[in-house]
């Protein structure tokens, strides 16, 4: 399957990825750990380990400091 992915404030990218793939394996295709960002499917979270059923995903990085 292949998803489009837009990186927020990094552009887009086209990922090639096996039918069962899961966010994760989206996520660290992209180069991100799953806890590094959120994937959102029409502007709404989805869990890492869920199944990908959508072909565009929005990718947000988190930011954490102290």
């Amino acid at each position: 399957m292949e998803v489009t992915a837009t990186v927020v404030g990094e552009g887009e990218q086209t990922i090639s990825l096996p039918d069962d793939a899961d966010y994760a394996a989206l996520c660290r295709e992209l180069g991100y750990s799953p806890h590094e960002v959120t994937v959102l499917v029409d502007e709404s979270p989805v869990p890492e380990d869920a199944p990908i059923e959508a072909d565009r995903v929005r990718v947000l990085r988190l930011v954490a400091g102290g």
